[in-house]
């Protein structure tokens, strides 16, 4: 019997392994949770819970600690179904060492030596460019001698070239002191924990003292230095420095897979971003991989501020933690910016998925979808349907295939409408919706799309909803309508259009079987309206027929060039009474 506490439960499977490690604010209930009827379950997670053979806990004192722990064990143990980080790759540090003279590096390795560490940086360009500024107003050393007082007094190092040319004023030699050096070094410090804005006007000062004392050699070091931070931070991403000291979570989810960025801002101004992917083992709601996501950031770096921006509130509670949710203002736009980096991590992703395993990728997408849409089958088999018409003349309808994500273009059929008079979109679409399938139908009904997309809006889906109704297919297939002007995907009997990310590979492959049933239809139209121009012209002659016309566009190519050739040489394909006919009413147009 699980305890009304927090704490941390384990499933085991028949062999002894953990499969799943999770948290909970009130063990109990969570864990009875799982163990209800299967269909209440998802099919991933009724699939662990068959497999469990065994169950353990641990109570601790709070969520907070719960966290903690199950962040620990499933990196001990890393259980087949719980989140995993995707990412694997070791994130670089600006480290400052524990050194009588410390240096600043960048290292992929931390040392339990009391060496201080900042980051790790998603991005080491951005690590090596801060290491570089750092190094250019101050004048730090770079060589990795054992440098003590013992040592400079003893004379046993040589100073090297950045001596010489005054990138270094020479520790090694006594050049500076050890209080002035580490004096430099602190200011990086407190650079590194957010204190630009501090420091610049903390020079700012300096140099006005300098200057009123009339030291104006000192006055315009600091002045230079300054400028040096001024320049550097309006290159950096500065908020409004009221928003203070928050941290940031974003997550955006694509299927089995999610994708968080970290942001820590330190008044007003980005000093960390972090972004990291998760593998979703077992139907995970959004709330709990956030925690997730927030759990593995303060394993990394400790205690969290006491603001925390998150785009919905996670499934947690931190002791003097206040999360918050923001609409509006700067601290909105934090989040917007965080969750740009996690997108732009999720494009990159399924980039490098699209080009290693194309079959893959294909599948993410159809599960994205199938997920966004709210089906119970992966939508292997798409079909899309537009219809084409100006002023009512020539009304088509195409009908687009998607197979596997992809086109199948001999699967592709066109329609002349044939009940509908005038410009009615709405009968129309219910005419070769009802066409089509009836077809289908009595041909090969094992061929049946699990979604058929309508391009058009709710007037549109209603009336080929009535079509597949009359044919008894609304319970066997999903039918949506993607409304082209903003992008709008609707179910029928929902006046509401469904939340689907823009920037999702679901939408994506929606417009472009949308887009592909538009140019369809549209080359479709354009050749039935080309010939009837030219059967309006040549028809309207008295004794030209069918093969009359086909005889005379051959041999001449168009209606202009009949109309331009001479009597005689008609004479010869049609007769001279035609010929004469057909030159008479085409120079008359």
């Amino acid at each position: 019997m699980f305890p009304h506490s927090p704490g941390v439960y384990r499933y085991y499977d028949a062999e002894g392994n953990v499969i799943y490690v999770g948290k909970a604010k009130d063990l109990h209930k969570r864990v009875a949770q799982y163990f209800v009827p299967a269909e209440r379950l998802t099919r991933k997670t009724a699939v662990m819970v068959s497999k469990i053979a065994d169950a353990e806990y641990t109570v601790v004192e709070s969520e907070a600690d719960a966290l903690l722990l199950e962040n620990n064990l499933i990196k001990q143990f890393k259980p087949r179904y719980n989140i995993l980080l995707k990412d694997s790759k070791t994130y670089p540090w600006i480290c400052v060492s524990a050194e009588e003279f410390p240096r600043v590096f960048l290292t992929r390795r931390m040392v339990r030596d009391g060496s201080r560490y900042f980051g790790p940086y998603s991005s080491v360009v951005h690590a090596r460019n801060l290491v570089e500024f750092f190094h250019s107003i101050y004048p730090l050393r770079t060589c990795r001698h054992r440098i003590t007082s013992d040592v400079i007094l003893r004379g046993k190092i040589r100073p090297c070239l950045n001596f010489h040319i005054g990138k270094c004023l020479g520790c090694c030699v006594g050049g500076i002191s050890q209080k002035d050096y580490n004096a430099n070094i602190e200011e990086i410090v407190s650079l590194l924990k957010g204190g630009g804005r501090e420091m610049i006007q903390h020079y700012r000062s300096l140099m006005q003292d300098a200057a009123a004392r009339m030291e104006f050699e000192q006055a315009q070091l600091y002045k230079e230095k300054m400028s040096s931070l001024e320049q550097h931070y309006s290159k950096s991403v500065i908020m409004n420095s009221t928003v203070g000291d928050v941290d940031v979570f974003s997550l955006v989810s694509d299927g089995p897979e999610a994708f968080g960025n970290f942001m820590r801002i330190r008044s007003g101004a980005v000093v960390q971003s972090l972004n990291l992917g998760f593998k979703l083992m077992i139907e995970e709601d959004q709330e709990s991989v956030l925690a997730m996501f927030i759990g593995e950031i303060r394993a990394k770096f400790g205690v969290l501020s006491r603001e925390v921006i998150v785009p919905f509130l996670p499934d947690m509670e931190l002791e003097n933690v206040e999360f918050k949710v923001p609409v509006r203002g700067d601290k909105f736009a934090l989040l917007e910016l965080s969750a740009r980096n996690a997108k732009e991590m999720r494009l990159n992703a399924l980039k490098q998925q699209e080009h290693k395993d194309p079959d893959a990728y294909k599948n993410m997408v159809m599960e994205s979808l199938r997920k966004q849409i709210g089906m119970k089958e992966l939508p292997v088999h798409i079909e899309c349907f537009d219809n084409s018409n100006i002023q009512g003349t020539n009304p088509v309808s195409a009908c687009v295939v998607f197979r596997n994500a992809v086109p199948s273009k001999k699967d592709y059929r066109h329609f002349k409408v044939k009940t509908v008079v005038g410009a009615n979109d709405y009968a129309t679409m219910k005419e070769v919706v009802n066409r089509r399938y009836s077809r289908l139908m009595d041909e090969n009904p094992e061929d049946m799309p699990q979604l058929i997309v309508i391009d058009g809006g709710k007037g549109q889906l209603a009336f080929a909803y009535e079509a597949l109704a009359e044919l008894g297919l609304t319970d066997k297939v999903t039918l949506i309508a993607l409304a082209e002007r903003m992008e709008e995907v609707y179910r029928v009997g929902d006046p509401y259009p469904m939340f689907i990310d823009r920037n999702s590979p679901a939408l994506k492959v929606l417009q472009q079987i949308r887009d592909e049933a538009h140019r369809f239809g549209i080359t479709f139209h354009r050749k039935l309206r080309s010939k009837s121009q030219i059967d309006s012209v040549l028809r309207d002659i008295k004794g030209v027929g069918d093969k009359t016309e086909q005889r005379l566009l051959l041999r001449y190519g168009s209606v202009a060039r009949i109309a331009a050739a001479p009597v005689d040489d008609l004479a010869e394909m049609v007769g001279q009474q035609l010929a004469e006919r057909i030159h008479e009413h085409l120079n008359k147009i």
